[in-house]
């Protein structure tokens, strides 16, 4: 008798070597397609490489960590055995590809992502994340829509603390869906399916609001600071971005509460399951007290960056990381971490970074900005329109990956290229954040980010139900996107 659990895992793997053969049949095309003038010849295979990474991220038919791997691999040796771009008579060499393969190790931003997964798990650790949620949502009350708004609220209030968006919902889903249970409702009642939407949706927008909330915002600054010379404070990005994503907070809260209606109206012993939870944990622990203490100077350091001292983020961040891994005054030690931490993040991320800094070394991406974008005419559209088209393309493309760190590897670099293509001038670093707001507006799709699977993961809603609310949060994030760039984000000097 056919198990139809090997059956089906027959099928997976069937399919993963469809994708992984369509992979290699476009890198292969790519690089020996005839030569384009205009095109280096290390650029049309940097974009080879980008072909094959962007087939495999989308299918997953190999794990992002595996897709670094072997992206380490073909820059070193299709970059390496290319013409150089600056002497064409000289081959770039294995060596120096293998050098700007490795590049997006060295960048300040990974160092950042690095520091953030530490500081997620001593949070993680200490399980003070938990003990907030609870704090918070034992003060606004037992009525749903209290509760709903208790929901996004906690998920604005971690995000300054948790850099990991996957640890935020990671924190609160859990508990929300404790208290559906404690009024004898499954996972999948609609009470449940508004609580923990609300709670993902709400994680995705400050993914936004806050440079530290997610790592694909570092993708964005990394490229920004190596190709424009300019860093972005966290306090800039802050009055970027906080108000969109407040905004976009208060229309969460009635978008979900119009459009799921629960089957009652309050739980009433949700307070005393919090309470119950909270005394589960017991008072404050002193690592948790020398934690809060810690955090609170980091936001300090983080908020006064480039205004009370000379620290940048990703310094600060790393010397509250040695802090709390040194004995006695730390919070944990290296085995907690080993346990904790997903280094494989952190090698994905430092490769999209490189991969990334190829294309635009090699003119790969403004090769392909002219051709995707060229046609379009931008150069002759107000920059508003601009903004528009591009938005939209970019909201479009999200559909296809489960990763945002991903697609801005991919497009980031593009959208510099074009910068410079369609002549933004002062609009140049303006124009890249917006867009890399706007990759992070991933509301469509469960598999659109990795905090939404997780809360996929729990069956409390459908792919159907998520839709349903994320379909008017893009209208409407897309539409906050343009009213922004005509009115607050020229009045602030983004534009």
């Amino acid at each position: 008798m056919i198990n139809m659990n090997d059956s089906a895992q027959s099928k997976k793997t069937t399919l993963q070597w469809i994708w992984i053969a369509l992979a290699f049949a476009a890198l292969i095309i790519i690089t020996l397609l005839p030569h384009t003038k205009g095109l280096p010849v290390a650029g049309q295979r940097a974009l080879a490489i980008l072909a094959f990474a962007l087939i495999l991220w989308v299918t997953e038919a190999v794990s992002y960590q595996v897709s670094a791997a072997m992206i380490i691999g073909l820059i070193a040796l299709l970059i390496g055995l290319a013409p150089s771009v600056s002497d064409p008579s000289q081959l770039t060499g294995t060596s120096n590809a293998l050098t700007m393969a490795l590049s997006g190790f060295s960048s300040s931003a990974v160092a950042l992502v690095a520091a953030a997964l530490f500081l997620a798990a001593a949070i993680q650790a200490t399980n003070l994340h938990k003990r907030l949620a609870l704090w918070i949502l034992s003060k606004v009350g037992t009525k749903t829509n209290s509760l709903v708004f208790g929901a996004i609220l906690v998920s604005i209030v971690l995000a300054f603390f948790v850099p990991s968006a996957t640890a935020r919902a990671g924190a609160v889903v859990p508990i929300l869906l404790g208290m559906v249970a404690a009024f004898g409702l499954p996972n999948n009642s609609k009470l449940g399916a508004l609580l923990v939407i609300t709670s993902v949706q709400a994680v995705s927008i400050w993914n936004i609001g806050i440079k530290t909330a997610a790592a694909q915002n570092m993708v964005a600054l990394g490229f920004i600071e190596k190709e424009f010379g300019k860093t972005i404070t966290w306090s800039s990005w802050f009055l970027y971005a906080a108000p969109w994503a407040i905004i976009m907070s208060v229309l969460l809260f009635f978008v979900m509460t119009h459009l799921i209606k629960p089957e009652i109206e309050a739980i009433e012993m949700g307070k005393d399951l919090i309470q119950k939870q909270l005394e589960e944990l017991g008072h404050l622990k002193p690592s948790e007290i020398r934690l809060i203490i810690i955090s609170l100077l980091l936001l300090f350091f983080w908020t006064t960056e480039g205004k009370l001292h000379p620290f940048d983020t990703t310094t600060v961040t790393i010397v509250a990381i040695a802090i709390l891994l040194t004995p006695k005054i730390g919070v944990f030690d290296w085995k907690s971490v080993e346990r904790l931490i997903p280094w494989g993040t952190v090698i994905v991320f430092a490769v999209g970074i490189s991969l990334g800094t190829v294309l635009l070394d090699t003119h790969g991406a403004q090769w392909l900005s002219n051709k995707v974008f060229g046609s379009m005419g931008l150069d002759s559209m107000p920059i508003i329109a601009t903004i528009a088209l591009v938005s939209l393309f970019n909201i479009l493309i999200h559909l296809g990956f489960a990763s945002a760190t991903s697609l801005s590897s991919a497009l980031i670099p593009i959208f510099i290229a074009l910068t410079s293509t369609i002549h933004l001038g002062d609009n140049r670093i303006g124009f890249v954040l917006i867009q890399q707001f706007v990759i992070s507006i991933g509301f469509l799709l469960p598999v659109n980010s990795p905090q939404s699977m997780l809360a996929y993961g729990t069956g409390a809603f459908t792919a159907k139900d998520f839709l349903k609310s994320g379909l008017p949060l893009t209208v409407i994030g897309y539409l906050l996107i343009l009213l922004f760039s005509v009115t607050y984000w020229k009045w602030i000097g983004l534009l």
